[in-house]
């Protein structure tokens, strides 16, 4: 694989290039000419080699374990270490009952027990809002009473209300403007909260939403320490079910319930059974796709063409083609588009080999140009 010998060469800073190694050899070679000889290069699309579905999660079970340990102890240190630099014996999470502030307050609880500091120093808080379902808020609130930390609820109905009569905005209007109002009232809440308690906020979206721009500017996308930023949606449900079979017990029930809840930010009013009617992966796609897709992108520098042969055959029965090349366009249009949200994050750890930190392995102008991926993607027959 030529793209990835490239891609590895311009990582690694101790490749050292032919002309300065006396001993090195410099082959030429090329492929011209050669398929009107024989037929030695075949389709690009008649591919044997399978690329793992889930890049980011290792396929041996005895390795996923020591991997998740490993993770949660890099995002423990990291958190433990900005906790100590600032002196600070408080943090505020928003416990929503859904994966990423489940991985957040696991996180922050070792964090606080690594430092020797009490449990009930970490703030959970609920905020229900009109997509709010009794599962999620009755898990958020076991997993806190549980885990021993303290818990506040602080619904957001009236400061949505009346932000709604200050705007003149109609609620029965339920555009981005109803979604995220409401995602900015948590985040204020948050923000005043870590002001009373002499905390910080602890941020709980993950890589997959930052490389979508799946999170609300100044909303969750805002913390004081971002501790799942370079861990991915599919990694997350491995931590968490890691976490469940360490803890056992009541706790274990809880964390594999919210494991079994739709993904979804709950900010549409639920359905008439009182079940969650947003469900993220219907409207922005599979994060098993997305991840797949930012994987092979960020570490490899793979063209999207590429990429989309390649899950082809990674997805084989499981997406068609059709599938596969629309959520690859979504992918791509969204991960140009948000980039302005990436360029302004909090801290957080980098605990793998991909980041979309600007502070870390990402450089990238907010207003880049997504034409020729686009392009290239467009040119592309699904039907093949």
């Amino acid at each position: 694989d030529l793209d990835r010998l490239v891609a590895e060469r311009r990582r690694s800073t101790t490749w050292t290039r032919a002309g300065d190694a006396p001993e090195a050899t410099t082959v030429e070679f090329s492929f011209e000419g050669v398929l009107a000889k024989e037929p030695v290069l075949r389709d690009a699309c008649d591919i044997d080699r399978v690329f793992p579905r889930a890049p980011f999660v290792p396929a041996d079970h005895g390795d996923l374990a020591e991997r998740c340990e490993t993770i949660l102890g890099l995002q423990t240190a990291g958190l433990k270490t900005r906790l100590a630099h600032t002196g600070t014996k408080a943090a505020v999470i928003g416990l929503s009952g859904g994966l990423d502030s489940t991985l957040a307050l696991l996180v922050t609880a070792r964090a606080f027990d690594a430092l020797g500091l009490p449990r009930t120093g970490i703030t959970a808080v609920s905020m229900p809002g009109f997509g709010t379902t009794h599962r999620t808020k009755s898990n958020a609130e076991s997993l806190a009473r549980d885990l021993g930390v303290s818990f506040r609820e602080v619904s957001i109905h009236a400061a949505v209300e009346q932000h709604f009569k200050d705007i003149e905005h109609d609620p029965a209007v339920q555009d981005v403007t109803y979604e995220n109002s409401q995602a900015r009232e948590r985040t204020q809440i948050l923000m005043d909260l870590a002001n009373q308690t002499g905390g910080f906020v602890i941020g709980t979206g993950d890589l997959s939403e930052l490389a979508l721009g799946w999170a609300t500017y100044n909303g969750d996308h805002m913390s004081m320490y971002a501790v799942n930023a370079s861990v991915p949606k599919t990694l997350v449900r491995h931590l968490v079910r890691y976490a469940a079979d360490v803890f056992g017990g009541r706790i274990a029930e809880v964390l594999l319930d919210i494991l079994d809840t739709p993904v979804s930010p709950e900010l549409l009013p639920p359905t008439g059974d009182g079940e969650i009617a947003q469900k993220t992966e219907d409207l922005v796609g599979p994060y098993e796709l997305h991840d797949y897709f930012l994987y092979y992108l960020l570490r490899f520098g793979f063209e999207p063409g590429k990429i989309y042969r390649m899950a082809l055959k990674s997805f084989e029965g499981v997406y068609d083609a059709k599938t596969v090349h629309t959520w690859l366009r979504t992918f791509y249009r969204r991960f140009f588009a948000q980039q302005f949200k990436r360029s302004c994050l909090p801290d957080g750890p980098k605990v793998g080999s991909v980041t979309l930190s600007p502070r870390g392995d990402w450089r990238m102008p907010s207003d880049a140009s997504s034409r020729l991926w686009l392009a290239q993607i467009d040119a592309l027959n699904p039907v093949d």
